[in-house]
């Protein structure tokens, strides 16, 4: 399709019974061909890993890397439209893409949301806190630091998510060696903040600039990873849910975006937020709304990217979400590889989602468990009782 033929085709609905592509074939790419089948659209992932979660259920799989010619030829001549799961595919095969099929998001933004230095740019360009921090790239720049940044985190620029890439420093000699550790790449240094806890918000921006959102999730996480995401009205203050969301959606309307963005926000002792990152599609905290809202992210996503009318998702149960990690299944006392889903599942209101992953590591994201009840105290309830069975500390 030429450049023309995209501008004429604008906002024209991509109706069901055409054929869909992600870029990526883990569990977000999965979750995203499950949803885009029951909707009646056919599907290719793009992965090189032949057992890619996503690859195993989709009508095709592209086994090639991100950027092989071959392959993004054949995702162009198969797909409509094309989507990604993951912010680190490399933007420029989003940007050839997007020369001869309907992308979204598109690379431009995916590109700003991998640079850490870039992303807290265009946050504060659009108004939103961010913590102090500064740039390292050079030596020069590491000696000149101020010291009001320590104690800090250490983040490398690019590259780093789940935790990875990050140290936490508390002198400019911590610093020193904690940057050779990770390479000398270039770091963003964020001043450490006196945290109350985390939330996220995710919002969907069609091409006109429509923008819905999901409710604000509150989270918990343990060892950088996503533990525990509850949902439910009155899971912040009000005055609080109301910064984010404003927050999100000018974020989302400063990129010009179009798809579903994740942004994640520390809640300061003092009642504040700033901003933490961002992710350029669908979210481990928003995978409560596949069983609590009547709406899930990843049909926002489809609908963003087929151009079908975005509609206000309604939170209809309040709900926890629990983290799966391959511990589960390597839990001291249990044979391996039987968590206890049986007695889970006995549970009222639990919804258990696995990715098909093979190998159960520590720290790997296997599944999630959603819970829900017909109040936030019953679902906590009923979610502290499946922790307790499958080994997760409470929380």
């Amino acid at each position: 399709m030429s450049a023309s033929d995209l501008a004429r085709q604008g906002n024209q609905a991509i109706l069901p019974g055409a054929t869909l592509g992600v870029l990526g074939g883990g569990q977000l790419g999965r979750m995203w061909v499950q949803q885009a089948q029951a909707m009646g659209y056919f599907t290719v992932v793009l992965d090189a890993d032949a057992n890619s979660p996503a690859g195993l259920v989709s009508h095709h799989h592209i086994r090639t890397g991100y950027e092989d010619p071959q392959g993004l030829a054949e995702m162009a001549r198969l797909c409509a439209a094309v989507t990604t799961e993951f912010e680190n595919v490399p933007a420029a095969a989003l940007d050839l893409l997007a020369q001869s099929r309907r992308v979204s998001p598109a690379g431009s933004t995916v590109a700003i949301a991998q640079d850490r230095a870039a992303e807290k740019a265009h946050f504060m360009r659009c108004g939103v806190p961010v913590a102090p921090h500064a740039l390292i790239e050079t030596p020069a720049q590491l000696a000149a630091l101020p010291a009001e940044l320590l104690p800090g985190i250490l983040k490398t620029a690019r590259m780093g998510y789940d935790g990875k890439g990050q140290r936490r420093v508390h002198s400019m000699t911590e610093l020193t060696a904690a940057w050779q550790e990770l390479g000398g790449v270039p770091c963003v240094l964020e001043k450490m903040l006196p945290l109350a806890h985390e939330c996220s918000v995710i919002v969907a921006r069609s091409q006109d600039g429509q923008v819905v959102h999901l409710p604000v999730q509150r989270n918990l996480h343990r060892g950088g990873i996503l533990a525990v995401t509850e949902v439910y009205e009155g899971n912040l203050p009000p005055a609080q849910t109301q910064q984010a969301l404003a927050a999100a959606k000018s974020i989302a309307t400063g990129l010009q975006y179009v798809g579903v963005l994740c942004v994640e926000f520390f809640v300061l002792q003092d009642g504040s937020l700033v901003v933490n990152e961002m992710a350029p599609r669908p979210h481990n905290s928003g995978h409560y709304s596949q069983d609590a809202c009547d709406v899930s992210q990843f049909e926002l996503q489809l609908r963003c990217m087929t151009g079908l009318p975005l509609v206000q998702p309604r939170l209809h149960s309040p709900t926890l979400m629990l983290n799966l990690l391959g511990e589960l299944w390597q839990a001291p006392g249990r044979q391996a590889g039987t968590p206890a889903w049986q007695q889970v599942l006995a549970l009222p209101g639990c919804h258990l989602h696995l990715y098909g992953k093979r190998d159960a590591k520590p720290g790997r994201k296997m599944g999630h468990l959603n819970v829900t009840a017909a109040s936030p105290e019953a679902a906590r309830a009923t979610a502290l009782q499946a922790a307790d069975i499958l080994g997760i500390a409470p929380f």
